[in-house]
């Protein structure tokens, strides 16, 4: 038995806490002596015309009663203050600048006294900046699994036992926002479903894509299918039936759900209605690019994965509008900004995969050059969708996101230059049956900093700071890997052991030791923790980090990454500056030309100073320029004088 310790709740003045204003239970039964849930009219034909477009409307007219009755279900469970609350959603603020996501496998932290969950929440609250930031925990797989670190999922609906329980998921999200993992495109094959399946039992013949000879699936069609693993498309069983062939995307252990049995999507939108129940107000879908298996396809990015996650917009829209869809899509820019479709109608948040290479290729070269072309160029279809701004991943760094973005010399620069960092490489099977390199798999730290260098431990946390400021001063929400957070470096002892690659950044970490190295003024752990901690906690008071505020990138020196950022209303602004370089870095910003595209105003334009919000100093204008000197590896954080007076005079405009 795991010994239980209460999570301490943050005071009722903290960001984190209060923001929202939702953190209110759903009931454990449903309540049928309320007023059960309507669904109007043209919300009902929305979904009709979507179960339409995937099954025909023979099924869509035997499978929407059923549907509806899963939602009426759900909406009872809804106490009245939850959908009071719901119904003054605004869907522009659903994500601010108070938005910072922690992401971590619930058990990367271990205590002899406590559940996992809870040491992770206890580690938080000791470092200040942490604690007045981090709002959002997304826990990685939570579910009881049979490999894949989580990611073959035995019992979806089920907490693992070695991490907690749902009161411990529950006490949690009292405090923090909660992003779930809803890993709907394959199962375990330990799973019961699956056994099920090997059992003959006639309902769940059709749970998975079953071949009765690996011929069925013929070489033409083989070599179109994309996928993120250079395996066998087709794993072999022994069923009582006799062998069959299971269509397995990521390995042997991951059957594919098989989206094209209606029953399937019945069942998993029933668990991520569950998933909501007990405290989910993000949802990641994971692997999503892979939803549906159509032999002579691709099998990668359909219409009808894309249709099946607007239905799922559409079902949260009815039952929880606070709730936001995030996509994990590691595939090319292009391709991955698809799935916010028109910006209303399928994710409200995509992982800004293009991010984490040119940022790595960026601090590589020493030049922003493609970084600040690219970051020019981002879209952002609406109000109410962005991107989540990741660096590095439980995986490490994906590489598909900049496929037409960097040249292929560029990316191989990348691969060899972080081999020489101890970092292994994973590859795929692209278009034609050819392996590519898929990710990078390393620890951020490492793929920074040399382990076995002679370089001074302060540039390199200083490098490592300066890379992570530029996911935080680009529109969106910051999301952090909790090695990422505190400077793991590569763990290659366990990946010899595992001969797991991925396990590079999935060290486990002893709470007690942890604690005692944010304690030592002079470790590691404790000055990086302060340094990213202090620009955290910035960031999350400053409005013109809202993800809805404009950006703009301005190309004034190859050495240093500049993004003006404004809140919405244009009030506040924010001149951030990067030296992504081991070199000092004299920079000239003529203000006048941002009067001239209307970026700032006469009164901005006519102030002598700006002020340095992380080095607590001020800068003068002369001749209606800026000038800035910046060591190496410098980041800035520049607000004009009259706006930071305007704000401690009146702390209502902030």
């Amino acid at each position: 038995m795991i010994a239980r310790q209460k999570i301490s709740v943050p005071s009722p003045e903290q960001v984190h806490q209060t923001k929202k204003g939702t953190r209110i239970r759903h009931d454990e039964y449903p309540d049928y002596n309320r007023p059960l849930l309507e669904i109007s009219p043209q919300a009902r034909q929305k979904i009709f015309n979507r179960l339409c477009f995937l099954y025909g409307e023979t099924e869509a007219e035997q499978y929407l009663p059923e549907l509806e009755r899963v939602l009426k279900v759900y909406y009872a469970h809804k106490p009245p203050a939850k959908i009071e609350a719901e119904n003054n959603f605004d869907p522009v603020n659903r994500f601010t600048e108070q938005d910072v996501i922690l992401i971590t496998y619930g058990d990367l932290l271990r205590s002899e006294n406590s559940s996992p969950l809870a040491s992770l929440v206890h580690i938080l609250e000791q470092v200040p900046g942490f604690k007045k930031a981090i709002n959002t925990l997304h826990i990685l797989p939570f579910f009881p699994y049979s490999s894949d670190r989580g990611f073959s999922v035995m019992d979806f609906r089920a907490v693992d036992p070695k991490l907690g329980s749902w009161q411990d998921i529950a006490r949690i999200g009292d405090s923090y926002q909660l992003m779930f993992d809803a890993v709907c495109n394959h199962t375990s094959s330990k799973s019961k479903a699956f056994q099920k399946l090997l059992n003959g039992s006639p309902e769940y013949q059709d749970i998975a894509t079953v071949y009765h000879s690996p011929d069925e699936l013929s070489p033409e069609d083989r070599q179109m299918i994309l996928r993120p693993r250079t395996s066998n498309v087709l794993t072999k069983f022994q069923s009582i039936n006799g062998p069959i062939w299971v269509w397995t995307t990521f390995s042997a252990d991951q059957i594919d759900l098989n989206y094209r049995n209606p029953k399937v999507l019945l069942w998993v939108i029933e668990t991520l209605l569950l998933y909501v129940r007990r405290g989910a107000d993000l949802i990641r879908l994971d692997a999503v690019t892979y939803l549906w298996q159509i032999p002579g396809t691709s099998c990668a990015n359909l219409k009808q994965t894309h249709e099946t996650i607007k239905l799922f917009r559409d079902l949260f829209d009815v039952v929880a509008p606070g709730v936001a869809l995030i996509t994990e899509t590691n595939i090319p820019h292009k391709q991955n900004i698809a799935y916010f479709g028109n910006g209303h109608d399928e994710a409200q948040m995509v992982y800004n995969f293009a991010l984490p290479p040119l940022v790595l290729h960026t601090f590589y070269r020493e030049d922003t050059t493609v970084l600040a072309q690219w970051a020019q160029q981002l879209e952002f279809p609406s109000q109410s969708c962005t991107y989540l701004n990741i660096l590095d991943t439980h995986d490490g760094i994906g590489l598909m996101g900049v496929k037409n973005i960097l040249s292929s010399q560029d990316i191989q620069y990348l691969i060899t230059r972080a081999r020489e960092h101890g970092a292994f490489v994973s590859y795929r099977t692209g278009a034609g049956g050819e392996d590519e390199p898929y990710e990078i798999n390393t620890t951020w730290f490492s793929a920074l900093n040399l382990d076995s260098g002679n370089e001074p431990l302060a540039v390199q946390i200083k490098r490592f700071v300066a890379s992570r400021s530029l996911a935080l001063v680009l529109k969106g929400v910051p999301g952090i890997y909790l090695h990422g957070l505190i400077g793991t470096s590569n763990d290659v002892d366990t990946v010899i052991k595992t001969k797991s690659k991925r396990d590079i950044n999935r060290q486990i970490i002893s709470e007690t030791v942890l604690d005692k190295k944010l304690k030592l003024p002079n470790s590691k752990v404790s000055r990086l923790t302060q340094a990213l901690g202090k620009l955290l906690e910035i960031r999350v008071q400053q409005r013109a980090f809202h993800p809805q505020g404009e950006q703009q990138i301005l190309t004034l020196s190859d050495k240093c990454f500049v993004v003006l950022r404004i809140a919405p209303g244009g009030k506040e602004h924010i001149l951030t500056v990067t030296n992504v370089s081991n070199q000092i870095c004299q920079l000239e910003i003529p203000l006048a030309e941002l009067k001239s595209l209307k970026l700032i105003a006469d009164t901005i334009l006519d102030n002598n100073y700006w002020y340095d919000l992380i080095g607590n100093r001020g800068w003068r204008v002369q001749q209606q320029k800026l000038f800035l000197v910046l060591q190496p590896y410098d980041v800035v954080w520049l607000v004009p004088y009259v706006e930071l007076e305007r704000s401690i005079e009146d702390p209502a405009t902030e």
